[in-house]
């Protein structure tokens, strides 16, 4: 029987929207199965997806791992089949027999899984609805991104890569001047002799295997000014790993077939609810620095008619503060469309908004989203340059001007100490252990890590479910509406899609419209966009 005999085959039933399907890592089939003509429809299970929800402190969330876990049964690992290495065959050379005990095998444990699993899910109604209603339609917005990919310039990549190589030289050939001899500056080893040996900086951290070089210390050591040395070696670093990274490995990873490259979307993996990428991680290029945009600037609209068209939330983070926070002032900032920055700079510092200077304004930012991540006096003061007790004076200023914020704070923890875990917007769990007595702290502001997890999963999680939601209820309107327009990305708070020139305008609109009405918060959710030929050069629309 061909290929093409099985889908004409299979092809209607797993289109059908009344055969329900459940299935394991279901998204990896659904764009298999696109690939060759199939649009699968009726999803209503991922075992997965369902133990991520409800055993979120799992790190492995594999078949393999749960059928042990679930069932005490040890699947037959694909290796046992094709082997490895050098003597690794292909699926289609096994022998028949093996190859559909495996296949039933892989179809079979799902089917068990899924009876244990969905009474579970049953006990928590949130966590049912988060899964009906947000992450099993999540899985067709992730597909229909990783089926379209984006495209990519690699002649500039190739431009890129001579140009970072001869970065690389130059600040390679300056690190062996200031070192005063040559040595292989990826050797910790060897670095760490440069400059606590031989030049005589101060050791910072310690580890296993002697004195640190990792980028903290490198920080602290330019800081110091007694070297160019530490700055250098951080500058090396950066560009090297994105070198690596990026301009050389994008290339590599173009589909032959598309001319695209189609990152993989994980929603199994951060214990927030955020998603994560993998090759490429699209998620860390750097948004600030000039290779970052250079970068950026590789990722392109398919067509001279065509734009990319950048959506991202504005300060989501904070505004889902506020709304938790229900602080009057906070709230007010965010309904009056304010610069919260300067707005939070000038109610600490008590002076008026015209009067806030760019360094009032970058303390204040600092403290805004250092609060979200528990940040203390000390690195406050370490991130600012400024003397501690200014810092420490500097946050409890805020705290009195903003007194909501910390009843939020206390009130998280208290619940989390007394469940066992935090939970997002919509219901997300995430288990928290080691949260102390509140009400037994000298001081409470002194966050340990699992207090900064508790409290950074519950804003920064309800983020990822908003814009979760916008993402399904965008990919529906695209696909009811007569779009050309199509979804490519989501990078944290931002959504990338490609249209022709004449769409921009009728996309903004609906885009704008379906990301700030995802959830109905006590602040307005506003969303900035911009276009542009290529991702770097997007401007405000």
């Amino acid at each position: 029987m061909s290929l093409e005999d099985v889908t004409a085959i299979l092809g209607p039933v797993l289109e059908s929207p009344s055969i329900a399907k459940l299935g394991q890592n279901i998204k990896y089939d659904l764009v298999v199965l696109r690939n060759h003509g199939i649009r699968v429809d009726g999803v209503r299970f991922d075992t997965m997806i369902a133990d991520y929800l409800l055993e979120p402190g799992q790190r492995n969330h594999s078949l393999d791992a749960m059928s042990q876990r679930y069932l005490n049964h040890t699947m037959v690992p694909i290796t046992e089949l094709i082997g490895k290495g050098k003597k690794q065959i292909t699926l289609d050379q096994v022998e028949l027999d093996r190859v559909a005990y495996y296949a039933a095998e892989d179809a079979d444990v799902p089917l068990r899984l899924y009876e244990i699993l969905n009474p579970l899910l049953d006990e928590s109604p949130q966590l049912r609805e988060l899964f009906d209603s947000v992450e099993i339609p999540l899985i067709e917005v992730l597909a229909e991104m990783e089926f379209n990919g984006i495209q990519v310039n690699t002649q500039l990549l190739e431009t890129m890569s001579q140009e970072f190589g001869s970065q690389l030289e130059s600040l390679t050939a300056s690190i062996h001047k200031h070192a005063g001899e040559e040595f292989n500056i990826d050797s910790p080893k060897q670095l760490s002799v440069i400059l606590f040996e031989k030049m005589g900086l101060p050791v910072i951290k310690k580890t296993k295997t002697g004195a640190s070089t990792d980028a903290e210390v490198l920080g602290e050591l330019a800081k110091l000014g007694r070297s160019d040395l530490p700055e250098l070696v951080i500058r090396y670093r950066q560009v090297a790993k994105l070198k690596s990274t990026y301009v050389d490995a994008l290339p590599q990873l173009v589909s032959e077939k598309t001319l695209r490259v189609h990152t993989a979307f994980h929603q199994d993996v951060a214990a927030t609810g955020r998603l994560s990428s993998a090759d490429p991680n699209l998620q860390n290029i750097p948004v600030r620095t000039e290779e970052g945009r250079k970068i950026r600037s590789a990722f392109i609209a398919p067509e001279s008619d065509w734009k990319l068209l950048a959506a991202d939330y504005s300060q989501i983070e904070l505004r889902v503060l506020a709304h938790f926070a229900r602080d009057g002032a906070l709230q007010q900032a965010f309904a009056d469309d304010l610069d919260i920055h300067a707005q939070v700079a000038s109610e600490v510092y008590d002076v008026n908004l015209e009067d806030v200077t760019s360094d009032m304004r970058r303390s204040a930012k600092a403290i805004n989203f250092g609060v979200i991540y528990g940040q203390s006096a000390f690195g406050l003061a370490k991130s600012l340059g400024i003397d501690q007790q200014d810092a420490a004076e500097f946050i409890e200023s805020y705290f009195t001007q903003y007194p909501g914020v910390e009843g939020f704070m206390d009130d998280t923890l208290r619940d989390c100490r007394k469940n066992g875990y935090v939970s997002t917007i919509l219901g997300r769990r995430r288990l928290v252990t080691d949260v102390r007595d509140q009400d037994s702290l000298k001081n409470k502001r002194q966050r340990n890590l699992s207090e900064r997890i508790a409290i950074n999963t519950v804003i920064q999680g309800s983020a990822a479910d908003l814009i979760k939601i916008a993402m399904i209820n965008v990919l529906k309107q695209l696909q009811t509406g007569n779009w050309t327009a199509r979804l490519l990305l989501q990078i944290h708070d931002e959504l990338v899609f490609e249209c022709p020139e004449d769409e921009i305008a009728d996309l903004r609109e609906m885009v704008v419209h379906e990301m700030e009405n995802a959830a109905e918060l006590e602040v307005p959710l506003k969303v900035d966009v911009k276009t542009g030929p290529n991702w770097a050069d997007c401007e405000p629309v």
